[in-house]
């Protein structure tokens, strides 16, 4: 990242040419409108006349792209004035450094002379150089840290966008079409108390992460051990996790009859609901594909009254088909945001096995939780399970306890 500024080697050179050559498919306009169509004798004879009419664009067309330029300013900040090189150059690195934090935020490259950057960006990137430059970073972590706030802040921008546009669909009768042309409308009152939101939630949930560091971790790492023996394939994996799935039945051959909407809908209505519960029980929500959702908790029983309350609350959903849920208590990798080892794989095949509305957990879980009156572990028939061999399910119940309450409920 903090490569000298251009030199305008050869090596140097070429090193620019070959990135920039893989930087879009052939056929796509760059930022700059400008094909990059292979310039052969082949690619000229497809491309249309130099003499072809251009379309004029109409008057609805012209303050639309007005509009969108207007709201463009206003969310940069600034003018596009700068090429990489001149932003490189300001920010003091070279152009394959300030390519390397433009790519980890999630963008595309550009061709060399496209000016298309602001001097807010300069800004912006140039926090992480400065991170580096001053010893509280290495340029591994900066790019990693780089890259996590461009993948979320990209599937954040997409969810509110779509939210928005489903509110017009629903609320307005509007056709999908005029909905995202409205939208556009309604961002300028938008984008101030957003950002404020998600400056303020973004110190929120690091003050949580760091509640887990340290308070509630101990928690976990008093529950450590419990069930466990040592000579698990997970035991050289740093934490220990309960992680859950949940995975609504027959969501593939359902989704073959919903309608667009439809279909949006009842995937928002299941992540919303099981966000809900992970967070009011204290775990965290890993991830979301679809019809199925990771999450994870410090201890068996907090993973365990997560997975109970997924099953509970699904199955009296009148919308939702039902879920099949599983938890494994056992440790587990965190990179990225995800989390990874054998401790995930088990409970997504024990997912797989768990019949609807039920929640399967292996013998380790089960161990661990088997001091605790609130549960009740029914043993299930061995199953062979791929990558694990010979695995004796149980099927975990509730005995006693109260559950997780949720808001109205």
């Amino acid at each position: 990242m903090l490569d000298p500024v251009d030199a305008d080697t050869p090596e140097e050179a070429a090193e620019e040419v070959t990135e920039e050559s893989t930087a879009q498919p052939a056929g796509e306009e760059s930022a700059a409108g400008v094909s990059d169509v292979d310039a052969s004798d082949d690619a000229d004879a497809d491309r249309a006349p130099e003499t072809a009419a251009i379309p004029i664009p109409t008057l609805e067309q012209r303050s639309w792209h007005a509009r969108i330029r207007d709201l463009e300013r206003r969310l940069l900040g600034a003018e596009r004035t700068l090429t990489y090189r001149q932003m490189a150059r300001e920010m003091g690195v070279s152009t394959h450094s300030a390519r390397k934090l433009w790519r980890a935020l999630g963008f595309p490259n550009l061709d060399d002379d496209v000016k298309a950057f602001t001097h807010t960006d300069v800004e912006a990137l140039a926090t992480m150089i400065d991170l580096v430059r001053e010893g509280h970073l290495n340029e591994e972590t900066a790019i990693s840290l780089t890259r996590s706030i461009g993948q979320m802040t990209d599937r954040m921008v997409v969810w509110q966008i779509e939210a928005l546009v489903e509110d017009k669909i629903a609320n307005e009768q509007l056709s999908d079409a005029t909905a995202r042309s409205q939208v556009v409308e309604t961002l300028p009152e938008l984008i101030e108390p957003i950002q404020r939101l998600m400056g303020y939630a973004w110190r929120r949930q690091l003050s949580a992460a760091l509640q887990r560091l340290t308070v509630r971790v101990e928690s976990g790492l008093a529950a450590t051990a419990r069930g466990r023996d040592g000579s698990e394939d997970d035991s050289p994996l740093p934490l220990a996790r309960a992680v859950g799935f949940a995975d609504l039945v027959s969501y593939t051959s359902l989704s073959r009859t919903m309608s667009e909407r439809t279909l949006a809908q009842t995937v928002q209505r299941f992540e919303s609901k099981c966000a809900e519960i992970i967070s009011i029980g204290g775990g965290r929500l890993v991830k979301t594909v679809g019809d199925e959702v990771l999450y994870n908790a410090e201890t068996p029983e907090a993973g365990a009254e997560i997975a109970l309350a997924l099953a509970e609350t699904i199955a009296a959903d009148d919308v939702l088909p039902q879920a099949r849920v599983s938890v494994v208590w056992g440790r587990v990798l965190s990179r990225m945001g995800d989390i990874y080892g054998p401790t995930v794989n088990l409970a997504a095949r024990l997912t797989a096995l768990a019949d609807p509305g039920t929640v399967l957990v292996d013998s380790v879980t089960a161990r661990a939780l088997e001091p605790d009156d609130d549960y009740l572990m029914v043993p299930q028939p061995p199953r062979m399970v791929r990558g694990f061999g010979e695995v004796t399910p149980h099927m975990l119940l509730r005995s006693g306890g109260t559950g997780i309450v949720l808001d109205g409920g």
